[in-house]
């Protein structure tokens, strides 16, 4: 199991080996959407905001 600071509350996150890079986590303290950029060493950031292409 590794832990990785929250970049939206620095609350700690816990993570096991079967998440994988570019997985969308929730941080359970500040419910945020977290992208897991790197596995080794663990690096997170907030996840982008899905955007409407308006058909372009």
């Amino acid at each position: 199991m590794t832990t990785a600071p929250c970049p939206s509350c620095e609350s700690d996150l816990k993570l096991d080996t079967t998440h994988r890079q570019n997985e969308i986590i929730e941080c359970a303290d500040c419910r945020s959407e977290l992208e897991i950029l790197s596995l080794d060493p663990l690096l997170l950031a907030l996840a982008p905001e899905v955007e409407e292409d308006w058909g372009e």
